[in-house]
């Protein structure tokens, strides 16, 4: 029996997602929108390059949010995006409410998924879901740091002219200004960047991919980045449905570790078939646990102008 993953927002990160789901054969989908027709049209669309594409994964798109019901595993992208000059911490307000009307149909219709949170601001939409859900904390995460990471690679490999495969990095912390680009731990086929860059150029990278959102949200001015959130959500969702155990940097509920406590916030972790199966802890220095912290502030500040 085929794996049902339930994709909610149709726009170019949730029609992404799932295009990418079904292409790699991970499971049947459900795009889900309240644009009448809309998740309808992008779904037949899919399905119409099945044949070229060569899978067979079923893409079916409805209006109705009670169609996420049995799923396996449910991803979240539903909200307004980001236009030039706002902040991620700008679409609090307005993606709380679509947010928490969605956990409201999981809640009913899906009760055993594991839920998978894209929406901006991530690691405080990741901490609403959890409260509106119910859900045990491990079922309950926000994709973040495997987009950050991706990004902070993608640099490092283009300033050296290397094989993006080759290149290791983790991004921790919120989703936002303050995430923690972990330099000492980035590599280049076991090599450290550290000896390969100069610090003057890897604390232009690591700007560059505080920013690297809105970069791209300043050059396409209509629309923000869903090709590379769509790439790193969809790796979260292959490591839970295929019990992969991926150790991947993701928005987790902390108890303590890394001295923080009952807060979603980046931190490595193995996925699996149980969601979050364990947090890693790195051994950090005391400035990049101070810049964690700092991070993990903010996102708290922001999840407590919510009231919840």
């Amino acid at each position: 029996m085929n794996h049902k993953v339930t994709v909610f927002g149709a726009g170019f990160v949730g029609a992404t997602t799932a295009q990418r789901i079904a292409e790699k054969q991970l499971a049947d989908v459900t795009l889900i929108d309240i644009i009448e027709g809309m998740p309808q049209g992008k779904a037949l669309d899919m399905m119409e390059s099945a044949c070229l594409e060569g899978f067979d994964a079923k893409v079916t798109g409805s209006n109705n949010a009670a169609d996420c019901r049995d799923s396996d595993l449910v991803v979240i992208t539903s909200g307004v995006a980001r236009k030039p000059g706002m902040s991620r911490d700008d679409l609090l307000k307005i993606n709380a409410g679509i947010v928490g009307s969605v956990c409201d149909a999981i809640k009913t219709n899906a009760p055993n998924a594991i839920v998978i949170v894209v929406s901006n601001p991530l690691d405080v939409m990741t901490y609403l879901a959890s409260i509106k859900l119910g859900f045990p904390k491990n079922k309950v995460m926000g994709m973040a740091g495997v987009l950050d990471s991706a990004r902070f690679r993608c640099f490092i490999a283009m300033k050296l002219g290397v094989s993006m495969r080759d290149v290791d990095a983790m991004v921790l912390g919120g989703h936002g200004d303050d995430m923690v680009p972990l330099v000492r731990y980035a590599t280049v086929a076991g090599i450290k960047v550290e000896d390969l860059i100069s610090k003057d150029r890897l604390d232009a990278m690591v700007a560059r991919t505080r920013a690297g959102g809105a970069e791209i949200v300043n050059l396409l001015k209509t629309g923000s980045a869903y090709y590379a959130p769509s790439s790193s959500t969809v790796e979260m969702v292959a490591a839970i449905l295929r019990d992969e155990k991926r150790a991947l940097p993701v928005a987790a509920w902390c108890t303590g570790q890394y001295g923080i406590n009952k807060m979603f916030v980046g931190v490595p972790a193995v996925l699996g078939k149980d969601g979050v199966e364990k947090i890693i802890e790195l051994k950090l220095t005391p400035d990049e646990l101070a810049q964690l912290k700092k991070s993990a502030d903010h996102v708290l500040e922001n999840v407590q102008k919510l009231s919840l």
